[in-house]
């Protein structure tokens, strides 16, 4: 079998990619040793927020920003492409602090933030109790990122994925076995159904890249690290927007769903919702909301973020040619998915990509030599 490009893995960010690259007239096969965005992907929060996930000014929040810009017009074109609503909410994003140590903390970010002329708000306790009065009385103010947003990661996911088959792009599940190397660069993939040659292939395997052997990547590049989340029910709906304190955060939905999340957990791929997990993001939930110790508790999950050593994604071409990677994205991956899609496939075509790629590189990481040819 032949095709122009492969990509390892179907969730978000490898969805993303092969629509794009559909998009621009390649031929395009997609490999998923499962369902398509049902890891990662669908496990998120969902929450779209360069403020408080970049945390000062700097090339990370630059390519967050980037890719919160592109949104809105991103998710009405997958939600035209695939007939689906993607949950995409406006309404900003609300840092809130509940003690004097967080609250210095976060009055030096906004200077910062400030000084360099990005977007935030300062807001008092009364002005935020104004904005959410479900929150504890015990908020002594807080940022508040107006530009920001949140949406469903489940329907976003199911979204990219029939949005990129109905632009050409062909998705087969099964193992990867290794991806081909010769002549000194990629040549496809060995698959469980047979050899896929191509022109070039994306790593987008999440947590999962390094199991793919060819990957070129440096031992330790992307490693899982659990996140539990509890979801809890109310009515009608408490809060209107993401809240961040300084120990984790509540996603509200439209229809009164919260989402409460979430841990860091290096267990490795142990798959697990626990009792101490579940305390700490329902401890986390009623230290922002208190008036949530009523809200049932209608549903749990875990799953792991592909995390590189610094928090900050693999992006564009590695050492080895032919060869680039939509990975390591940390807590990141819904966030980024619009500029991975974009910058990645602008380096898989040989464009200049819409941002810098060069602080994302592998070679950040000590990306080594080229693997022996397959």
């Amino acid at each position: 079998m032949k095709t122009d490009v492969v990509v390892v893995g179907a969730g978000l960010q490898g969805s993303a990619v092969a629509l794009r690259l559909a998009q621009a007239g390649k031929k395009v096969t997609v490999l998923e040793r499962a369902i398509p965005g049902a890891e990662a992907s669908s496990a998120a929060g969902g929450i779209l927020s360069p403020g408080v996930e970049a945390v000062e000014p700097g090339p990370f929040y630059a390519l967050c920003a980037a890719s919160l810009a592109r949104y809105a017009a991103f998710a009405r074109e997958v939600e035209a492409a695939s007939g689906l609503w993607v949950g995409y909410r406006g309404g900003g994003t609300l840092e809130v602090a509940f003690d004097d140590a967080h609250a210095k903390v976060l009055a030096g970010r906004a200077e910062k933030l400030d000084k360099a002329g990005l977007p935030v708000t300062v807001l008092d306790d009364r002005e935020v109790r104004r904005l959410e009065p479900g929150l504890s009385p015990a908020a002594r103010g807080a940022l508040h990122f107006e530009d920001e947003a949140s949406l469903d990661p489940r329907l976003l996911g199911r979204a990219v994925y029939i949005a990129a088959a109905r632009a050409g792009a062909t998705f087969l599940t099964g193992r990867v076995r290794r991806i081909l190397h010769e002549g000194g660069r990629a040549a496809g993939v060995d698959h469980e159904a047979g050899r896929i040659d191509a022109d070039a292939v994306v790593l987008a395997a999440g947590s999962w890249s390094l199991q793919v052997e060819g990957h070129g990547l440096p031992p330790g590049a992307v490693r899982p690290v659990r996140g539990q989340i509890a979801v809890v029910e109310t009515r009608p709906p408490l809060l209107a927007r993401v809240v961040f304190s300084g120990n984790g955060y509540v996603v509200p939905r439209a229809d009164g769903r919260i989402l409460c999340g979430s841990t860091m957990e290096e267990v490795g791929f142990e798959k697990a919702v626990t009792a101490g997990g579940l305390r700490h993001v329902l401890d986390v939930a009623l230290e922002i909301a208190p008036a949530l110790a009523d809200a049932p508790v209608v549903e749990t999950w875990s799953n792991f973020r592909p995390a590189s050593p610094d928090g900050e994604p693999i992006l564009g071409a590695g050492t080895v040619p032919g060869l680039f990677y939509a990975t390591g994205h940390t807590r990141n991956g819904i966030l980024l998915a619009p500029i991975t899609a974009d910058a990645v496939t602008a380096a898989v075509l040989g464009k200049a990509p819409p941002v810098d790629l060069s602080p994302f590189s592998p070679a950040r990481l000590g990306a080594g030599r080229p693997p022996r040819a397959h």
